[in-house]
């Protein structure tokens, strides 16, 4: 049978199938567990009813993903070792994915099952690295060597502030709110079933919008970027490179690649190493904690030299033949990311060299890392779907179980309007953070702000999921994955 014009056995459609629907699963949970934070307080203080509210954050989720950058999708795939990432069609590759997503997706429904808003983000990242510590592990490297540290760190240090940034911030906008806006209505409680006067109402909807648009564009991305690894590990001459991309824009690629090599040539000689061999350098460079030697950099400009050589006769990355697609997207993938972390180390000290190799990577970017638009609506559809089912465990924990007294519009507002904000730079700066995260920690932040004081039983049971979601998905992860692997190798006994 054929599937987007590539021929495959219907073994490998079926697991082609189930990896999709795993992954729109993790967008449907995803949905009714992390976006239920964004109608907490609309249904709280009585702005919208229930049924409104949800399908409304539901259709902001669905255009939050449509107008979605893609920088976080394939910021999550960083995190994979370079040799899945690279084989994703591989048993190893195809075990890697199914782990990563049922353990994500066993953690989210436990949290939500017992009403505890804990995170998505930290749950895929969790799982990613249980997978990355298992597949060092099993590969006989050192321990820990498959996990790509600097960009965890990165990630970590986006997930950990920005609970805070929710707690501090939303915390002074109260307080700043309260010495400039002196409308007793705006602090009280909610009366039963009346709502707000329409200025507050008008509030507290643009803020849950904001926050629905700003969580379905970056959480969002994640299930786009997993489903943009299956199907370029399973079709990978229907997803390898971006087909839509135009004869200027490969023309642009291969001026500012041949200003690459000029550089290159200035320092490095081609010292007799093959493609392949250059190939094999990058991919152990990659690996975390490895610095680069004279080697690397001849490494780059020999794959660059090749990669250039093979489309400087094209007008189109159609022209390519499928079959050379997926070598072709695998140097272009060891390129972009070896001259990123050279970039990172150091090692390229000329201000124009570092202009000139920003550019050249966003083009690589561009032909590599790209989403067609079918995807974006089947995770848009998932994560609004989800939205519109299983809200109301969460909402009650937020709305009625963080604070003691009930939650008033303008600590709401305050909330919301910091979770929006921070989740939109995170959105910009290609970082997944936490919308539980960061509006939970708001809420707790306007009732210290507003001594209302906070109930400590529910957050103990909230910072003891918020702490046991990485230790345990790295668990899940690695299992799984182990588990996977194991299970392939009897079957093709």
């Amino acid at each position: 049978m054929e599937l987007f014009g590539e021929p495959v056995a219907l073994s490998t459609a079926i697991l082609l199938l189930m990896a999709l629907v795993f992954a729109l699963g993790f967008e449907v949970v995803n949905g009714f567990h992390d976006t239920a934070n964004a109608v907490a307080t609309v249904i709280y203080t009585n702005s919208l009813k229930p049924t409104v509210a949800v399908v409304w954050s539901g259709l902001w989720n669905f255009l939050g993903v449509l107008f979605s950058s893609g920088a976080v999708a394939f910021g999550v795939v960083s995190l994979l070792p370079v040799e899945l990432v690279l084989n994703v069609g591989s048993a190893a590759g195809m075990a890697m994915v199914f782990a990563l997503l049922v353990s994500a997706i066993l953690w989210n429904v436990g949290t939500w099952y017992l009403g505890l808003p804990a995170s998505s983000s930290h749950t895929l990242i969790g799982s990613i690295l249980g997978v990355g510590l298992a597949h060092s592990l099993m590969n006989s490297e050192v321990y820990g060597q498959g996990v790509n540290w600097a960009k965890a760190q990165e990630v970590f240090a986006s997930l950990m502030v920005s609970p805070l940034i929710g707690f501090g911030c939303a915390a002074l906008l109260l307080l700043l709110a309260k010495a400039v806006i002196r409308n007793p209505e705006l602090y009280a409680a909610p009366e039963k079933d009346q709502p707000p006067p329409p200025w507050v109402r008008a509030i507290l909807i643009f803020t849950c919008t904001g926050v629905s648009f700003a969580h379905g564009s970056n959480d969002g991305q994640k299930g786009m970027g997993l489903m943009m690894l299956i199907l370029i590990g399973i079709l990978p001459a229907s997803f390898a490179l971006n087909e839509g991309a135009t004869p200027a824009d490969l023309n642009s690629l291969l001026h500012h690649s041949s200003e690459l090599t000029a550089y290159l040539e200035q320092r490095y000689d081609r010292n007799g190493m093959s493609v392949r061999d250059a190939s094999v350098e990058l991919s152990n460079y990659l690996k975390p904690n490895v610095s680069p030697t004279r080697q690397t950099g001849t490494a780059v400009l020999v794959l660059n030299r090749d990669v250039a050589g093979r489309l400087g006769n094209l007008k189109r990355l159609s022209e390519v033949p499928r079959a050379e697609r997926p070598r072709l997207r695998s140097d272009l993938y060891l390129l972009d990311e070896s001259l990123g972390k050279l970039a990172k180390q150091g090692r390229i000290p000329d201000a124009d060299a570092r202009e000139a190799l920003r550019i050249y990577r966003k083009e690589l970017d561009d032909n590599t890392r790209f989403i067609p638009f079918w995807v974006k609506v089947a995770v848009a559809l998932a994560l609004g779907i989800g939205t519109t089912i299983g809200w109301k465990r969460i909402v009650v924990t937020v709305g009625e179980k963080i604070g003691k007294d009930h939650l008033t519009y303008a600590q709401g507002a305050s909330a919301e309007l910091v979770a929006m904000c921070t989740i939109f730079a995170a959105d910009k700066l290609g970082l997944p953070v936490s919308t539980t995260h960061v509006l939970t920690s708001g809420v707790a932040g306007t009732m210290a702000a507003n001594r209302s004081g906070v109930q400590v039983a529910t957050v103990r049971s909230m910072l003891l999921a918020w702490v046991l979601t990485l230790p345990v998905t790295v668990f899940l992860g690695a299992a799984l994955f182990s588990a996977g692997l194991y299970a392939i190798s009897m079957l093709s006994r």
